[in-house]
């Protein structure tokens, strides 16, 4: 359990390295004037092409030099990632808890799966829902000072980042309109905003997910033989 805690945590630190250098290469094109390619262009070959060829036509040979160390290092972050979220894959393939997970609730894919069975599985840890949803730092805090009530509310922000971080990704996935709680999901986003209902769709993952792994106890941590070959995965784009 607590190698795939680290697992999950050296992935989500490498996904964040990721998108900053992504970041840091549209701060170049930004900087110099260069048309915005978008980011989920700069990991395809056509985006790479459409990139070389804005920075030769805009950028001096100090911002392609900036280009071109900024792709090494996406280079070398994306093939850790394929390795690393392939490893998570197998795991959660082969433990009962992710396995359940993954099949009943929409949006939860390996890395979710697996954070929420190392973190919230196992007869001892006596989650209710919503303490689990306290937990995962997702519930909504409002301070109080001398009797005064600020009207700003704001997440807690406790428990595993990792785990707050997968869910959140999940929980985005309800946005599209052939997910089971696309009519809520868009409900509250147009009366509020896309991230509350985000968060609202990750918290009722949680309180899912929270039951599901009740009902197996501890053997939601038992391995099952794997069986049949599959073809890694990239990662990008299928946090969840």
């Amino acid at each position: 359990m607590l190698d795939c805690r680290a697992i999950l945590e050296t992935y989500r630190d490498l996904r964040e390295q990721h998108e900053g250098w992504l970041q840091r290469i549209r701060a170049v094109l930004f900087h110099h004037g260069c048309p915005h390619l978008g980011p989920q262009n700069l990991t395809t070959r056509i985006g790479r092409d459409r990139l070389a060829q804005a920075a030769g036509e805009h950028l001096p040979p100090t911002g392609r030099w900036q280009i071109e160390t900024a792709l090494g290092q996406v280079d070398r972050l994306e093939a850790d990632l394929v390795r690393l979220y392939w490893q998570i894959a197998q795991i959660a393939r082969r433990m009962r808890g992710p396995r359940l997970l993954r099949e009943q609730l929409y949006g939860v894919g390996p890395v979710t799966a697996l954070a929420l069975t190392v973190w919230l599985g196992g007869s001892n840890r006596g989650f209710s829902s919503r303490g689990a949803v306290r937990f995962t730092g997702l519930d909504v805090t409002v301070h109080s000072s001398d009797g005064k009530r600020s009207s700003h509310e704001h997440l807690s922000k406790q428990g595993p980042p990792v785990l707050r971080w997968a869910l959140y990704e999940a929980g985005k996935l309800s946005a599209q309109h052939r997910a089971p709680d696309h009519t809520y999901y868009a409900a509250v986003a147009e009366r509020i905003d896309g991230k509350r209902a985000t968060l609202a769709e990750a918290r009722k993952l949680t309180r899912q997910a929270i039951h599901l792994l009740a009902g197996l106890g501890d053997d939601a941590f038992t391995l099952d033989a794997l069986r049949g070959a599959t073809k890694p995965i990239h990662p990008l784009g299928l946090t969840a």
